[in-house]
């Protein structure tokens, strides 16, 4: 009688490969799609608008301050003044950082918001321009927000550009 507790010695099974390699090779066709496609849609969706040349930036100034939770915080003050014949009432800023060798360390697209006083006093309220649109002939100050920036920044101010406008 045969030991029902003894090894067994497994058939030899040949392996069909080719599911798995059909599998890959669509993996690795649709990681690529979604590179590509998220690559184009970021490229087309910050491009500089037009009317951006009617838009002037004065008094640019660089401040920082520690959050509640002891990160820095870096903010980029400036008046903007709307040269145009259009009402501002909506857009992003996109900075762009450099290092010493004038290479870019980093890219932050960010909602353009006015600073407003605020009525009660203490620290000015930022407003989306939709609700303070900049009006031809106006100057508002803005205020960019930024949660962090590269160690390798040259601490210079950043290059800075008008996408996404939207215009009355």
């Amino acid at each position: 009688m045969a030991d029902p507790f003894a090894p067994t010695t497994p058939a030899a099974q040949e392996r069909n490969w080719v599911p798995l390699v059909i599998g890959l090779g669509l993996v690795i066709a649709i990681v690529a799609a979604i590179a590509l496609i998220g690559r184009n849609q970021q490229n087309t969706s910050n491009l500089p608008d037009p009317y951006a040349a009617s838009l002037q930036v004065s008094d640019l100034k660089l401040s920082a301050a520690d959050n509640f939770i002891g990160a820095t915080v870096t903010y980029l003050d400036m008046n903007l003044t709307n040269t145009g014949n259009r009402v501002l009432v909506g857009g992003q800023i996109e900075a762009t950082f450099r290092n010493t060798l004038n290479e870019v360390v980093q890219k932050e697209v960010v909602p353009i918001h006015v600073l407003q006083p605020n009525k009660l006093g203490g620290y000015p309220d930022l407003i989306d321009l939709a609700t303070s649109p900049l009006s031809p002939g106006q100057t508002k100050p803005v205020r960019v927000s930024l949660e962090h920036i590269s160690a390798d920044w040259n601490q210079n101010a950043p290059d800075i550009r008008f996408t996404n406008l939207r215009l009355k």
